[in-house]
């Protein structure tokens, strides 16, 4: 994967290394996710697949 620039979540102000990171992907409408901490595990996503999981994140819509 070429290097890409990751931006952590404005959320991840601790040290303690649990850190989502977003950057563009050279598809277009495709994002990269991951954990700071693993950084090797990529996921990939689109922004409207994004947008609608952090909806339900933020609106508590999601069940175990």
């Amino acid at each position: 994967m070429p290097q890409l620039a990751w931006q952590k979540s404005s959320f991840s102000s601790g040290g303690e290394g649990n850190c989502v990171e977003l950057a563009a992907a050279a598809t277009p409408y495709r994002i990269h996710l991951r954990e700071s901490d693993q950084p090797d595990g990529i996921a990939t996503t689109t922004p409207r697949a994004l947008a609608g999981l952090l909806h339900a994140l933020k609106s508590g819509n999601l069940s175990h």
